[in-house]
């Protein structure tokens, strides 16, 4: 095998791992911050819920833009996140994910009061706690690659 073949098979393989590195990072973003998400609990607030109040509206917003902000409001309950979650897996599907930029975004009116804690649940949010995290979900993902 020639040199040049050499060159041409390391940068395949290190293009495809950069692919594969963003992916698995944006996947392990939108897990800690839907994961992180406050399920309302009736129970532990101080007036009476509304009728038939049921929690997980707020964890299941969580969309995923592709170099655009997504600003779509789902009418879901998603208690487990597993509904926002696929939409994130879904959305990258096709998508050449080095170089672009990739949005988690939650558009319910009251998503920047949690993210402020307001939520007992998630006292200092839960995007700022996974932005801080950013370098260990890189670090982590790489090291799966090596």
């Amino acid at each position: 095998m020639s040199f040049t073949l050499d060159l041409q098979k390391f940068a395949k393989k290190t293009n495809a791992n950069t692919e594969l590195l963003v992916k698995s990072v944006v996947a392990g973003v939108a897990e800690s911050i839907v994961e992180m998400s406050p399920v309302g609990d009736a129970t532990a607030w101080s007036s009476p819920p509304p009728k038939g109040y049921t929690g997980g509206r707020f964890r299941g917003n969580w969309d995923y833009g592709f170099n655009v902000t997504p600003r779509t409001e789902f009418d879901v309950i998603d208690k487990t996140g597993a509904i926002s979650l696929n939409r994130v897996d879904t959305g990258m599907i096709g998508k050449k994910m080095a170089g672009n930029v990739h949005y988690i975004a939650n558009n319910l009116p009251y998503a920047q009061r949690l993210e402020d804690g307001w939520s007992n649940q998630a006292p200092s949010g839960m995007v700022r706690l996974t932005a801080i995290k950013w370098q260990s979900f890189v670090d982590e993902q790489a090291g799966k690659l090596k």
